[in-house]
Parts: structure tokens; sequence; C-alpha cells
């Protein structure tokens, strides 16, 4: 029952936003009481924290599963993260987009909680460039941090208009955004 509130809330909050949809909303959409809702959670902001904890914590794994391959290439692992951030629009879109609009409705003690993990995303990816860098696959130049950001702008902002029901795939976006990104780094 937990996960079929959270999934329900999700849908909710990307439509409706999470200011806008009540507790009196979940419960509707659910066919819950009240009661159930606050057997789960004891807030709207805890339910808001464990989808944010969900998909953060989600995207480090499958990030760390590709890093961890010692036998690729950093550029085939750059590929690989940027291919995961845009495929997982099909399957997470909607937390995607809770996860990036909503997260202002965290009180601190809630995002410190978030925010550590989602700079480590932003680290691991700095770190692949660095490696990538010292291993001659990336011009010795390359601000890697302001590079960093440039991955993540491109591949999260993608949420936004990404269809993955789409003409175009996207195995096709996570190539082309590749491409542009190692056609500006590569040695």
């Amino acid at each position: 029952m937990k996960e079929k509130i959270t999934e329900q809330s999700i849908r909710l909050f990307e439509k409706k936003g999470f200011s806008e949809t009540s507790i009196q909303d979940i419960v509707e959409a659910n066919g819950v009481t009240k009661g159930t809702f606050y057997y789960y959670f004891s807030s709207k902001e805890e339910l808001l924290m464990d989808i944010h904890l969900k998909y953060i914590d989600d995207l480090l794994l499958n990030q760390e599963n590709i890093l961890r391959d010692e036998t690729t290439s950093c550029k085939s692992k750059l590929f690989a993260i940027v291919h995961m951030l845009i495929g997982n629009i099909k399957t997470q879109g909607a937390s995607a987009k809770v996860f990036f609009r909503e997260m202002r409705h965290l009180n601190e003690e809630r995002l410190a909680l978030i925010v550590p993990k989602r700079d480590q995303f932003r680290i691991n990816i700095e770190n692949l460039l660095n490696e990538g860098k010292d291993n001659g696959e990336f011009r010795k130049s390359l601000n890697t941090s302001i590079a960093t950001f440039g991955v993540l702008g491109m591949a999260n902002w993608s949420y936004q208009w990404f269809n993955p029901e789409g003409v175009i795939s996207d195995d096709e976006v996570a190539k082309i955004f590749t491409e542009m990104i190692l056609k500006g780094i590569e040695e």
C-alpha cells in the first residue's frame, strides 16, 4: 500500500504540484482513508522525502554500477551515464520532475539527506572526466567542473521535453548528447 500511495502521489505532484496537492487528493486517488496515509507517512513532506530518496538512491546505484566496470573507457562510461539519465525518463520521468521541481518544499533537515547524494552523483561524473583527462581520453585543459554541470544540465533538463514514445529513442538522444560532449572534450 505504501508503494501504491507513493506512485499515485508522484503522478499527482507531477500534474498539480506539491503545494496544490492535498492529503485529501492523495487518499481519494488511492481509495484509502487519511488514517491509512498517516500509517505510512507522518506528513506530505515525509512522502516527498521518500520520493526524493528513492529517486536519487536509484540513480546513484546505477551510476556506481557503470563506474565500477574497469574494462570500459571513460568515454563509454560517460555515454552509459547519459543514456541512463535519458532512459530513466521512460520509467521515472514523473519522479524526475518531482525531484527537480519540488525539492524546494523539503525542510533543511530533509535537504541535508538529499543534497549530499545529489552532490555525490555530480562528483562521480567530475571524477570520471578527470580520469579521462589523466588517461588522455579528454583534453588536458578541460575544466571538468564546468563540463560536469554541462552534462548534468543537458541530461537532467531533458525530462521537460523528451518523449520516450516519440520518433527519437533514448539511445539516439544519449548518442547525440554524448557526441556533443565528446566533440568538445576529445583530445
